[in-house]
């Protein structure tokens, strides 16, 4: 055991405090100085936790029932649940599923609409930050109802129908989900400040087409176009980045014919992600630790999630060493394994061709090595 320092004193308490600054040498003085500016130090760094810790008490918290654990942010199962032994899982990879929502449900059975739904992989094993985009269309089988397009998990059942969809037909362990409506969005993108995309004119265009058809001047305005730039930087609010997020093309838009757009949602579903790896550069070039967590202050409210307070300071605490993490993403299904089809009632759906292979490109992208003892596979 060490030897206890001599100079050593609680500063919690006041005699002790009193027989420090009794003290006349110079070595006294030095010393008292410092005991003075640690006083400082733990009062401001006390303080900042109690504004941390209410920072955290905004967050809407929702947990879902699940019967296997979920990865916690720090690598460690939960106690108080059963590992699935059947989902591809691993200690170094934390998958948070994020879910854009559309429409919120007017009751207990109704769950509103949720046409996003992207997995964000923070894989701390290769330094590597992942996003994968679920085409809405798929068609895939949703526990207790059958088969039905993949955004439909949500309508029927919420976040826990949802990803027990993911998880039962992609055989990836969801360790924790974030949802955000279209009114959070936007005014999440508000808090940053607004984003700076490289867009094309046709992009800029069908921005400007939507806030015109619905109405919008007065909430936000009409990007400028320099029309002898293609593609240009646009700085977009929260009304025009989630006209971006949404764009997957239109023909007479609001039954203009001059509103018509090429794209469909494999361009959207790459929009969204360009979206977010911007966000993400852009706070890994300007933001601080102070301003990530004045960040997380406004927009906690806005954001429903089953992430702890512990699972939010660990990743706050982290957060700039995660975003100096490359950010790689894929599109599932994975070409060339899938087709266009039709159900019964002649829905357009995503048919996926070759299951066993779009579930290898998934674990190959998100695990990358499936060897560390705490990965299971299906």
């Amino acid at each position: 055991m060490a030897k206890q320092n001599d100079n050593f004193v609680d500063i919690n308490s006041s005699s002790q405090v009193n027989k420090v600054f009794k003290k006349k040498n110079t070595k006294g003085r030095a010393f008292r100085t410092v005991v003075l500016i640690m006083s400082i130090i733990m009062l401001i760094f006390g303080t900042g936790m109690v504004y941390y810790y209410s920072v955290l008490d905004s967050l809407n918290y929702e947990d879902i029932d699940k019967t296997k654990p979920s990865t916690s942010v720090d690598g460690k199962n939960d106690s108080d649940t059963v590992k699935s032994e059947s989902l591809l899982a691993n200690e170094y990879v934390l998958n948070i599923l994020l879910f854009g929502q559309d429409a919120h449900g007017n009751g207990k059975d109704d769950f509103g609409r949720s046409d996003t739904m992207i997995l964000l992989s923070l894989d701390n094993l290769h330094k590597k930050i992942k996003l994968t985009s679920f085409q809405r269309d798929t068609y895939v089988y949703i526990p207790g109802y059958g088969d039905g397009k993949l955004n439909s998990a949500f309508s029927l059942g919420g976040v826990p129908l949802a990803i027990e969809m993911v998880e039962a037909n992609f055989g990836i362990q969801v360790d924790k989900y974030a949802c955000v409506d279209f009114d959070s969005f936007r005014k999440i993108i508000n808090v940053l400040g607004g984003v700076d995309m490289e867009l094309s004119i046709e992009e800029m265009e069908y921005i400007n087409a939507q806030i015109d058809v619905n109405n919008q001047l007065g909430k936000t305005e009409f990007l400028e176009i320099d029309y002898s730039q293609d593609p240009q930087i646009a700085h977009l609010d929260g009304y025009q980045a989630l006209w971006y997020a949404r764009n997957r093309g239109a023909e007479s838009l609001g039954g203009n014919a001059n509103y018509s757009f090429s794209g469909d949602d494999w361009d959207r579903t790459e929009r969204q992600r360009k979206l977010l790896e911007t966000i993400m550069l852009s706070l890994k070039e300007e933001a601080s630790l102070t301003d990530i967590v004045e960040i997380v202050n406004e927009i906690g409210p806005l954001v429903t999630t089953n992430l702890k307070k512990s699972d939010i300071t660990f990743l706050v605490s982290n957060c700039l060493t995660y975003l100096n993490y490359e950010m790689k993403e894929l599109a599932i299904p994975t070409q060339p394994n899938w087709s266009y089809g039709r159900t019964d009632d002649m829905q357009s759906v995503i048919v996926i061709d070759d299951w066993d292979q779009v579930r290898l490109d998934l674990a190959s992208f998100v695990y990358e090595e499936l060897v560390n003892s705490n990965t299971t596979t299906p």
